[in-house]
């Protein structure tokens, strides 16, 4: 890829939890849990439909589950503006069949700050199960003329301190210093609303030799 609250004092009897509010129409939140703390994402079904659709067969298939967040990409004047990424790195046996590319400028999802987008190669109709989350506006992401962008797809509605606090991870080796010198282990990615529709293929991660 060229170039993603403190807890209050315990008391005697915990308060009863707050439920949360459905999301707006077209939108399907996503709960990625972290080994420093949940990150949720509210995903563009609508207006990103393939890219979610692609994202969400992850979720639900597990193929997020195990993965690591390895890249931490930093502006050289602020440490809060950049991005971290995350993904199935190249587990061949995770991979998903390739889907088509949505552009920023047809979609309406720019890369503003707590964008989730997908990371991919040169060509455009190249992203699978690596994506970023942008920490700042990273317009330079956008869709323009005959440069296809990067497909965003949705943004953080909970834990972009933990999506800053990942960031801010100690960095290093490839990637023009940009991988994470200890990667962050993903727990667990599961969808928060509607019904899981997992492919039903085969998970040859999960076969024990």
């Amino acid at each position: 890829m060229r170039f993603i609250p403190l807890a209050l004092a315990a008391l005697t009897l915990a308060a009863p939890a707050i439920a949360q509010k459905k999301p707006a129409p077209g939108l399907v939140r996503v709960q990625i849990v972290t080994s420093e703390g949940p990150i949720t994402l509210a995903l563009e079904t609508r207006r990103a439909p393939e890219t979610s659709k692609n994202f969400l067969a992850y979720v639900d298939d597990g193929r997020f589950d195990g993965a690591v967040i390895y890249r931490s990409a930093k502006t050289k004047n602020a440490t809060q503006y950049g991005f971290i990424q995350g993904g199935i790195r190249t587990d061949a046996r995770r991979i998903l069949p390739p889907f088509k590319h949505e552009r920023t400028d047809r979609t309406g999802i720019h890369h503003t700050d707590g964008t989730i987008s997908m990371a991919r190669r040169t060509e455009p109709n190249s992203a699978g199960g690596n994506f970023f989350i942008t920490l700042g506006a990273l317009p330079s992401f956008d869709a323009k003329g005959d440069f296809p962008g990067y497909a965003a797809f949705g943004h953080v509605v909970g834990g972009m301190a933990v999506v800053k606090r990942i960031h801010d991870g100690a960095t290093g080796g490839g990637m023009g210093g940009q991988m994470l010198m200890k990667p962050i282990r993903i727990l667990s990615a599961k969808r928060l609303d509607g019904p899981t529709k997992p492919t039903g293929l085969v998970k040859p991660w999960l076969i024990k030799k």
